[in-house]
């Protein structure tokens, strides 16, 4: 079997960083082929470069490792380019937060939606353009695999604004564990259970998808039963045990559970509203302006809690101080090993370079895969894919409500990647009154100037001539 080439553009991240090493490193099918490491910090990618060899040296593993600052220098001859770069996320997650909080417009992740999500695609999408435009002269086969955030406007971007063969990736839906999750929960496979038996697989029809963070399960039947109304009595039973958690916590009147607090209720409601249950939650909250202000009704939660980008500083931190230690010694590679796991994207690779024939949930074009969305809407839907790339998996119909969001999330989306390449402040202010979490005009230009000018050391020099 060939060998393929991966090369990662942001060795140095915090979700992607680690798992690729360990997989590399485990996989039958990848340990004998070429990791290239890109990271423009030379310190970060000397640490990952020495956890790498580590790595590689301790499991016998026959990578060829190379390294670069300089991505041009070893993207010949990609058979994949994974883009997992950002730079100084949390601090410009927390500018986005903190100046959208002044006008009242509340975000626990910032990353996708909202003017956090917006602003967070003009800083990215200009970097992954121009990888795009290295791997179009240097690599013209290779498949482009965005793993930055917002990866659906990113994903957009990629397959509106340039001539690479690309997808985009969540680590929310990672196959085969979600699909497990579901039936565990539901009491139709036990807890134990590693993998879904054929003949469950045949009685299972689930049907999950939609715009990247704002995916919902519209469907769950099992041998001719609507599962949906025993998952929504679950839901009910975890709503009472998250009350008794939160009302008997003093300390989450803090801000480092934003994304966590709450989730079943929400949840709940969208799902009551919609009839459909929302999967990505700690996401979705923010994509709808029910918990933009505080109700006045007692089953009302509180509004969503802001992003806390201090807090998330230290947990990158804290895990980067961990990869120090592995790369230098002080903590035994074996750990790493023991307790490493793949992530969503080296899993995909694998299947795709050897032909496994797996099925996962992917970001890409639509093909009629959802009825009642366009061809080209960018949904994450489940996939067959193999080296010719994914091919969405029959869906059905989305229903109404639900779809109207899912219409208008995806249309600030190709607004947002429109007005990033084109640097069009007309274009930018759109994509800000069509955002479903944007209620004031006067607000939502308020919120604009003032992030164009806070982050003017890190967007396009076009912005402000």
């Amino acid at each position: 079997m060939s060998k393929p080439k991966i090369t990662v553009i942001g060795a140095g991240s915090y979700f992607f960083g680690r798992p690729v090493i360990w997989h590399l490193a485990t996989s039958e099918y990848l340990r004998n082929g070429t990791l290239a490491l890109v990271d423009t910090n030379p310190a970060v990618l000397k640490t990952m470069m020495a956890l790498a060899r580590k790595t590689f040296d301790a499991t016998n593993a026959e990578v060829k490792l190379i390294g670069s600052t300089d991505r041009r220098e070893v993207i010949k001859d990609s058979d994949f380019v994974v883009l997992t770069f950002s730079y100084r996320n949390t601090h410009y997650r927390g500018i986005d937060c903190k100046i959208s909080e002044k006008y009242g417009v509340r975000m626990c992740s910032g990353d996708t939606i909202g003017p956090g999500g917006i602003f967070r695609a003009l800083r990215e999408i200009p970097v992954a353009l121009a990888v795009a435009k290295d791997v179009e002269e240097l690599a013209p086969n290779a498949w482009v695999i965005n793993f930055v955030n917002p990866t659906s406007v990113l994903g957009i971007a990629l397959m509106r604004y340039s001539n690479v063969k690309s997808f985009a990736l969540c680590d929310g839906h990672h196959e085969p564990h979600y699909r497990l999750s579901v039936l565990k929960e539901v009491g139709i496979l036990p807890e134990d259970a590693k993998t879904i038996p054929p003949e469950v697989e045949a009685k299972l029809d689930l049907a999950v998808g939609g715009v990247n963070h704002c995916t919902w399960m519209v469907r769950f039947n099992y041998d001719g039963k609507n599962m949906l109304p025993v998952w929504r009595e679950k839901l009910i039973r975890t709503v009472d045990e998250e009350d008794k958690l939160y009302a008997n916590k003093s300390d989450y009147e803090g801000r480092s559970d934003a994304k966590a607090k709450y989730n079943a209720r929400y949840a709940l409601m969208l799902m009551d509203i919609y009839g459909a249950y929302p999967t990505a939650i700690s996401h979705t909250k923010e994509y709808v302006p029910f918990w933009q202000g505080k109700g006045v009704l007692p089953d009302e939660p509180e509004p969503i809690m802001v992003f806390d980008a201090d807090e998330r500083a230290k947990q990158m931190a804290n895990r980067w101080a961990e990869n120090e230690e592995y790369a230098a010694g002080k903590k035994p590679i074996s750990e790493f090993i023991e307790t490493g796991c793949s992530d969503h994207a080296t899993d995909i690779i694998e299947s795709m370079w050897t032909g496994l024939g797996k099925s996962f949930y992917i970001n890409s074009p639509n093909r009629g895969a959802v009825t009642n969305m366009s061809d080209d809407a960018f949904l994450e839907l489940r996939c067959d894919v193999d080296i010719h790339g994914p091919r969405p998996q029959p869906f059905g119909e989305f229903p109404r409500g639900v779809l109207a969001l899912q219409n208008q999330v995806l249309d600030t989306h190709e607004l947002t990647a429109q007005a990033a390449v084109e640097c069009d402040r007309d274009i930018l202010l759109r994509a800000f009154m069509t955002d479903p979490i944007i209620n004031s005009i006067s607000d939502g230009k308020k919120i604009m100037e003032e992030l164009l000018e806070a982050e003017r050391d890190i967007l396009p020099e076009q912005w402000y001539k």
